[in-house]
């Protein structure tokens, strides 16, 4: 058992191909002893709430942590994009629920997102780190609601946004700041404790399918293995025919930087910046802008990754996912 201080976190989170990689990871990571998941928020995103919610539930049976919470998304955002349902499947992860142990709670009945993330870090504040791996319509919502309550989370850490790279849903912005651009900048502005990881590092990390087939040769009868090694099959057939990886057979597991950051920092370098985001532009709607100008920054919002050692974090995410199939 590790005697590093167990990290509290509360995950947002639209499942997703990447998301599921994510979840996973962390599931690994609770099961070594170093995270103990608080509650899990679900909201729209790549697929609607209700199928978030669902597959949310599943993945936790599938990785050992059935007895988390989990909350249903707040009210559909007003959103100017089409959910993602032609990258991640009708159900958000490869068309594979079936696949999985059926969810054993009622969407209609859960709490509301916001609502758990308001009375998790009223109960523990300073303690909680919460991780949002989709739009920030969840955490926005808690912030109109009880205005200030992200400042309780000890971190605020974000997969948000386009810096020096171009957007993923248009050309300047990526799919989490331009689904709800308004709850992206009320986040921005809540003066929560902030880390945003950028499409700068996340579209360096290609969970290549190589790899999948690898852990499940391991462990063929292993139901995490197999659902993986599927996954990557299905979004790796995506990401070719959207050409997201230079021809590279994998997939882009962007959300998986917020667990990297959070329990091996080593492998990213960051900046102290601005971070603000246009919500109004007819083309330019969800674009994240820092000012890179030379000259003191007094009113910079949040760390900003701005690098990522590729190679060093997708092994560590490999044998960490090793851990929780063994």
């Amino acid at each position: 058992m590790s005697s590093l201080p167990l990290r509290k976190l509360l995950v947002d989170t639209d499942p997703g191909g990447d998301d599921a990689i994510a979840l996973l990871w962390l599931q690994s990571l609770v099961r070594q002893g170093l995270a103990e998941l608080v509650a899990v928020t679900t909201a729209q995103g790549n697929v609607n709430g209700s199928r978030t919610f669902t597959s949310a539930c599943q993945l936790l049976q599938l990785g050992g942590c059935a007895g988390v919470e989990v909350a249903r998304a707040v009210a559909d955002p007003p959103g100017i994009l089409p959910d993602a349902r032609h990258i991640h499947g009708a159900d958000g992860m490869g068309d594979l629920s079936a696949t999985l142990p059926a969810s054993r709670r009622d969407w209609q009945t859960a709490p509301s997102a916001d609502d758990t993330i308001i009375d998790a870090l009223t109960q523990s504040p300073g303690e909680i780190t919460v991780v949002g791996l989709a739009p920030l319509s969840n955490l926005a919502a808690a912030e109109a609601k009880r205005p200030g309550i992200l400042k309780l989370a000890k971190e605020v850490v974000l997969m948000l946004g386009a810096f020096e790279r171009q957007g993923n849903v248009t050309p300047l912005a990526e799919f989490n700041a331009a689904y709800d651009p308004q709850a992206a900048q009320s986040v921005l502005e809540s003066g929560a404790n902030l880390v945003v990881l950028p499409l700068d590092v996340t579209q360096e990390l290609i969970f290549r399918r190589q790899t999948a087939r690898e852990m499940r040769s391991r462990a063929p009868e292993s139901a995490i293995a197999v659902f993986v090694d599927r996954l990557c099959e299905f979004m790796t057939e995506t990401a070719l025919r959207y050409r997201e990886t230079a021809g590279i057979e994998g997939f882009l597991v962007h959300d998986a930087v917020t667990v990297a950051y959070l329990f091996y920092p080593e492998t990213l370098k960051f900046r102290r910046a601005e971070v603000r985001i246009e919500t109004e532009g007819r083309y330019s709607a969800g674009y994240t802008f820092i000012d890179r100008r030379h000259g003191a920054k007094l009113q910079a919002n949040a760390f900003v990754g701005c690098e990522v050692n590729r190679q060093q974090l997708l092994a560590i995410l490999r044998d960490d996912l090793q851990q929780l199939i063994a």
